[in-house]
């Protein structure tokens, strides 16, 4: 057994304006989070619930993760964009060209995200977040398809994605160059160990597959105050092994 993908976290200096921010675009039901946050439920197949914990580090840079929400029709990514934009998104530019037909757009906080045009195959059927496409080697993918056991559905030029059996979105990796870290990702991946008592058993199975441990001011026993284990993928991208239910 594998560890489950729990949530997607963001870190935002107004948790709860971000979480209404995202809860309005995907509309997710939003519920307070026992350590001084806000998480969004899903209300499809996505599978994992999204966290927003409060920070008061500034953002610094692109981030390495991003949502790419799909459309139906020509209309209906319109209406997304506008939506997000009355929510408080704004257009930015990150390079692409006039003929690519998605949209690039940033939340309130300055998180990149995309509107994906009608018709993308390679995200056919994967719901309304159709990805989460990271900025990432071959390597991690090959790490993130072993520590959650979700089956490579792409592995072509160091370009991979996985996706869970029971479906939800693709999670990709553009594969190299991959641009330099900077400072704490703000975005983040919390792991459900597969069993209460295997916690410890699925922390060396992690390691052994190519995680460090990181010392993010935790206790003894390698955990921070909420019970938590600090991690980072082979990439340096930081993830947490919650306390089990």
């Amino acid at each position: 057994m594998t560890s489950r993908l729990f949530a997607l976290c963001f870190d935002a200096s107004q948790p709860r304006r971000l979480a209404q921010f995202w809860s309005g675009v995907l509309g997710w039901e939003t519920v307070d989070d026992p350590h001084d946050g806000v998480t969004l439920l899903p209300s499809d197949d996505t599978g994992f619930r999204i966290r927003f914990s409060p920070t008061r580090e500034p953002k610094a840079g692109p981030n390495r993760m991003h949502f790419d929400l799909t459309s139906t029709s020509p209309e209906d990514q319109q209406q997304t964009v506008a939506r997000a934009l009355r929510l408080g998104a704004r257009h930015i530019d990150i390079g692409q060209r006039p003929e690519e037909g998605h949209v690039v757009l940033a939340d309130p906080e300055g998180d990149e995200f995309c509107v994906i045009e009608p018709g993308n195959n390679f995200l056919a059927d994967c719901g309304f977040i159709g990805a989460l496409a990271c900025d990432g080697s071959q390597e991690v993918g090959y790490f993130w398809s072993k520590a959650l056991g979700w089956p490579l559905v792409w592995d072509q030029d160091q370009e991979t994605a996985i996706r869970s059996p029971h479906g939800g979105p693709k999670i990709t990796w553009g594969g190299p160059p991959v641009a330099p870290k900077t400072g704490k990702n703000r975005l983040h991946f919390d792991l459900a160990p597969p069993a209460p008592g295997e916690r410890q058993a699925e922390i060396e199975r992690l390691l052994s597959l190519g995680a460090t441990r990181i010392d993010a001011g935790q206790d003894n026993a390698g955990q921070d105050p909420a019970g938590r284990v600090a991690m980072a993928d082979p990439d340096g991208n930081e993830f947490c092994l919650l306390t089990p239910a």
